[in-house]
C-alpha cells in the first residue's frame, strides 16, 4: 500500500510558522509558571525551623535579669506578677530558604505571601526557677533588631553572654517600630504542637519576600499565662519552633498559564495536515 503523501494547503508555510511560534510560548510559559505546579489550589506550604532562640526572665526579685538562657532545650513566657517573674521568649528565622524554593516554584517573584503560622510545642520543664504551667494569653511580636545573641546558657547554668532580660528591654525591643503580630490563648497543656496564625504585618511579609530575618517575640499578654516549650535544641526535630508560610503565584502567572493551555488548544483545533485526498491526517 501506498504511503500517505502529505500536502498543506495554500498558506502551509505561514501556518507551519506560526505553529512553532505558539508551541514556543506554550513551553516558555508552562516552564515558567508551571515547572514544580501542583494542580490542588496553586498554592505552596513550606516551613522554616528557628535558627537561634533563648528566653530571658525576670526572677521574683529581678535576681535573674543578667543571666543568660539561650543554649538550653527549653523556651518559656510567663506574666510578671506570678511567684517567679516574668518570662520572654526569641526566635530568629532565616527566610532565604523560602524565598529560593517559591522563587523555583513559582518563578522570580511570581508569588505572594497569603498567611504565616508559628507552630509551637509545650513541654514541662524540671526546674525550679520556672512558673508552673497555666492557661492565659500571650503576645506575639515582630522585632526590627535581629542582632541578638542567643548565648549559652540554660535553666542550671545561666551564662552572662549573650540576650538577657536587661538587655533585651533596653537595646531590642522597640516599641515604636516593632509590629504586633496577634494575640493568642494557651489552653495550659504541658504536650503536643499548637498552630498560631498570626498575623501578616508588613515587616513580616516584607522578611519573607526579601530573605531575610524575622526575630518573633513571644511574651504574656494577661497576669496569668505561663507556658513552658520546646526550643530548636530540642532532640525531635518536629518539637522545635518552625514558621509555616503559605504562598501562591501572582494572578499574572496564573494568566500566563491559561494563555498557553488556550494556545495549545487552539492549535490542536486550528491547523492538521492533510493528504492528498483531502482527508485530515489525526
Amino acid at each position: 500500500m501506498p504511503a500517505k503523501i502529505k500536502l498543506f494547503p495554500p498558506g502551509a508555510d505561514l501556518m507551519y510558522t506560526m505553529n512553532r511560534m505558539l508551541r514556543s510560548l506554550l513551553f516558555w510559559s508552562l516552564t515558567c509558571v508551571a515547572g514544580h505546579w501542583a494542580p490542588a489550589g496553586f498554592a505552596a506550604t513550606l516551613t522554616t525551623t528557628a535558627v537561634a532562640d533563648a528566653f530571658v526572665a525576670t526572677g521574683p526579685t529581678g535576681n535573674l535579669s543578667d543571666n543568660n538562657y539561650g543554649g538550653g532545650g527549653a523556651l518559656a513566657m510567663a506574666a510578671g506578677a506570678l511567684p517567679n517573674g516574668g518570662f520572654q521568649s526569641l526566635l530568629r528565622f532565616d527566610l532565604s530558604g523560602l524565598r529560593a524554593s517559591f522563587d523555583a516554584q513559582f518563578g522570580m517573584d511570581g508569588w505572594h505571601v497569603t498567611s504565616v503560622a508559628l507552630q509551637l510545642t509545650s513541654s514541662l520543664h524540671n526546674n525550679a526557677i520556672y512558673n508552673s504551667v497555666a492557661p492565659g494569653r500571650f503576645g506575639v511580636s515582630l522585632m526590627q533588631n535581629n542582632a541578638w545573641s542567643e548565648g549559652t546558657g540554660n535553666a542550671s547554668n545561666p551564662a552572662n553572654n549573650g540576650i538577657n532580660y536587661n538587655t533585651l528591654q533596653n537595646t531590642f525591643i522597640n516599641n515604636a517600630a516593632d509590629e504586633s503580630l496577634g494575640s493568642f490563648l494557651f489552653e495550659g497543656s504541658t504536650s503536643g504542637a499548637f498552630v498560631y496564625l498570626l498575623d501578616l504585618a508588613p515587616g513580616l511579609n516584607s522578611d519573607i519576600l526579601t530573605g531575610g530575618n524575622a526575630s518573633l517575640r513571644l511574651f504574656a499578654a494577661d497576669n496569668e499565662v505561663s507556658y513552658q516549650l520546646s526550643s530548636r535544641a530540642a532532640t525531635l526535630a518536629a518539637d522545635r519552633p518552625q514558621l509555616l508560610v503559605l504562598a501562591v503565584p501572582e494572578p499574572g502567572s496564573v494568566a500566563l498559564l491559561g494563555i498557553g493551555l488556550s494556545l495549545l488548544g487552539w492549535r490542536a483545533r486550528r491547523w492538521r495536515p492533510i493528504t492528498k485526498s483531502g482527508a485530515s491526517v489525526r
